[in-house]
């Protein structure tokens, strides 16, 4: 049998399929699995071992439409579902199986706070769209994976770190998915020993701006590593807090006990931490109480709709704070 698994972006949702592709990988016996996705997203997925091939596009999607017809196969498994998806499918002629993406239950909840999302986790509704090929799930989480041999640079980390450290994770897609720099200082100076900060290029001032606040417990690791280093780093961490962004889940993978901090979007949308079955209280979501607007958006949004930003604002960060203490109290 051989599937072609469609899923676009992004580092988080790709991360949070991983079970599927295991799952497709462990129960059916000879199966030829193949990936389709950006190649943007080359990184995230080329260490996979459940995966036998990959097919990476960056604009011309047709080109690679023509690659996968000469390949015949058995069933397309689309976890992505929007009209490039539906182009693949119907260029390829076989039979398919596409997720549940809830798109009006999702609307319904971020629009008017009606929620009629059902109590599945997404992951699971990844694996459950393989159910007519008679795959469940394992029970054994998410997965993350990088190259054989890959290591952090050669003293990379200050010797402060050397003992352990928390990692905290200050980006995210969407500004509304934030904490603001000044609430991100205000957290760091409620957290005992010492920090490294994770992010992109685009977070590097802001983790500058956070490490001087105070350089002797908080390393800015932001724009300096790539995506496999960011990975490892994570790896190495004791803990990681985190807004709702891909390196939330990369932890999960690793089995990482994770804070959460959510503001524009929510657990509500079936997104939260997701660990094996055997592992309980391994998380803990941030998220202020009673907030009829939260969440407003699937995704993020570039700024408060409503203009106060209480989501984030009003972040209890005294029990945040108290809260990592007691993860790391726990892992002694």
């Amino acid at each position: 049998m051989r599937l072609l698994f469609i899923r676009f972006s992004s580092i988080g949702d790709i991360v949070l399929a991983s079970p599927a592709f295991r799952c497709a990988k462990m129960q059916l016996p000879g199966v030829e699995i193949h990936l389709l996705t950006k190649q943007s997203m080359k990184a995230v997925t080329e260490a996979n071992p459940y995966i036998d091939q990959f097919h990476y596009f960056d604009k011309d999607l047709n080109a690679v439409i023509q690659e996968l017809k000469g390949l015949q196969f058995d069933y397309v498994i689309d976890l992505h579902k929007n009209l490039r998806s539906f182009r693949v499918k119907r260029a390829l002629s076989c039979p398919s199986y596409t997720i549940k993406k809830l798109s009006w239950q999702k609307f319904l909840l971020t629009k008017f706070g009606l929620n009629f999302m059902p109590d599945r986790h997404i992951s699971l509704r990844s694996v459950d769209t393989l159910a007519p090929l008679g795959v469940s799930y394992d029970g054994h989480g998410l997965d993350h994976f990088v190259p054989n041999g890959l290591q952090l640079p050669v003293n990379f980390l200050p010797e402060s770190c050397s003992d352990g450290f928390v990692a905290i994770v200050i980006g995210a897609s969407y500004a509304t998915k934030k904490l603001p720099t000044p609430k991100l200082i205000e957290l760091t100076k409620l957290i005992e020993g010492p920090m490294v900060l994770v992010g992109g290029k685009e977070d590097a001032a802001a983790g500058q701006a956070i490490e001087q606040s105070n350089p002797s417990h908080i390393f800015n690791a932001c724009g300096k590593l790539n995506l496999h280093e960011s990975a490892l780093l994570m790896k190495q961490a004791r803990m990681v807090v985190s807004h709702d962004t891909g390196f939330l889940y990369v932890a999960c993978a690793y089995h990482q006990p994770t804070v959460a901090i959510w503001g524009g979007t929510s657990p509500k949308l079936q997104v939260e931490p997701f660990y094996p079955d055997t592992m309980s209280n391994r998380y803990w979501n941030a998220i202020v109480p009673n907030l009829s607007c939260q969440p407003c958006s699937n995704f993020g949004l570039k700024k408060c709709p409503k203009g106060h930003f209480n989501c984030m604002n009003h972040q209890d960060l005294t029990q945040i704070a108290l809260k990592i203490q007691s993860f790391l109290n726990n892992l002694q």
